[in-house]
């Protein structure tokens, strides 16, 4: 018999991808230390703002002295070869794969190169619909990117279920009126705004109408 320890209604689900879809936080961990350690900047504090943003509003935030559109694309180039540890989460694959081209899409904070070569690391399907840093002018925790998203697949808002790993995801959701649920992949439950939470995809059944 299989126990859920939550179930959710939706007409789409609407996924982040690093931390969310993609276990890649040791490889993204690794690329902004080396960062933090060239340029003199405190990791612990450049992590506390940096999972779920964009790059460069991530620079021009902890390092407004630095030229964050030229250190972004570097640190893009740096994570396009870097694989180190990059795999699905649990129950990612087995969710996709039972899901229709009209009823799913990723939202992330990264490139649309740099999703594409994550996603594929993984050995997850791309997904039918993809919005990324480069189609939105204000990324997270602005709710730009969930809208688009809702909009392309022809879906209204409030049947759309966000899954994200961070609190700026989950503002971005809450923002564009979808119900949030939360992975504890980046952050402890306590860090997820009170969000219902599970561990992996193992623990949600997800009704799709």
């Amino acid at each position: 018999m299989e126990n859920f320890l939550i179930r959710l209604s939706c007409e789409a689900i609407l996924f982040d991808m690093d931390g969310t879809l993609v276990d890649s936080t040791a490889c993204v961990e690794a690329i902004w230390e080396r960062w933090a350690r060239k340029h003199g900047v405190d990791l612990p504090t450049l992590l506390q703002i940096s999972h779920g943003r964009r790059t460069v509003d991530t620079i021009k935030d902890i390092a407004p002295h630095l030229n964050a559109e030229s250190e972004a694309e570097a640190l893009e180039a740096e994570g396009m070869t870097a694989r180190e540890g990059i795999v699905a989460i649990d129950g990612a694959f087995q969710l996709l794969s039972r899901l229709k081209q009209h009823q799913w899409a990723v939202v992330t904070s990264a490139s649309k190169s740099l999703a594409a070569a994550r996603l594929e690391c993984a050995g997850l399907p791309a997904p039918p619909h993809l919005i990324t840093s480069g189609d939105v002018l204000c990324g997270k925790p602005d709710p730009e990117g969930y809208l688009k998203a809702a909009d392309r697949l022809g879906v209204p808002c409030n049947r759309c279920v966000v899954v994200e790993d961070t609190p700026a995801g989950i503002r971005a959701g809450r923002g564009a009126g979808m119900t949030v649920l939360a992975l504890t992949t980046t952050f402890a439950p306590e860090h997820l705004l009170g969000a219902p939470w599970v561990s992996d995809f193992t623990q949600v059944k997800f009704s799709i109408t």
